[in-house]
């Protein structure tokens, strides 16, 4: 069974930049990451993934401002967002998948943290 804890989230004003953590518990290196994002009264949207065969990918709308890294030494996987803006808050979710290629949709991912909260301010 994988567990995952996201960290990082809060408050920031336009233009800043905050990193978000996932600790994983279970097979973290035979796992594919994920980060994803949902916003109040909006579906969760696919941000950035780090596949095992192709390695990072991303939204194209998230890509100029998003990197997603992993550490497996750490087994954790991070988010570090610059440049924010108040439409990037929501809550944002880790995932895993056991997929080698998960891709973009949220079916393709089998396990989920709880999420975190980011909010940023103009």
């Amino acid at each position: 069974q994988v567990q995952l804890v996201e960290s990082g989230g809060g408050l920031v004003q336009a233009g800043g930049s905050l990193r978000l953590s996932c600790a994983a518990s279970g097979p973290f290196s035979s796992l594919s990451m994920g980060w994803f994002r949902q916003a109040p009264g909006k579906e969760r949207e696919f941000i950035a993934a780090f596949s095992r065969i192709i390695g990072t990918y991303y939204a194209d709308s998230l890509k100029d401002r998003f990197t997603i890294s992993r550490d497996n030494a750490k087994n954790t996987v991070y988010l570090q967002m610059n440049s924010l803006k108040p439409e990037d808050t929501a809550v944002y979710y880790c995932a895993a998948a056991s997929a080698v290629v998960p891709g973009t949709e949220i079916g393709s991912f089998d396990y989920w943290g709880q999420g975190t909260q980011v909010t940023v301010s103009s």
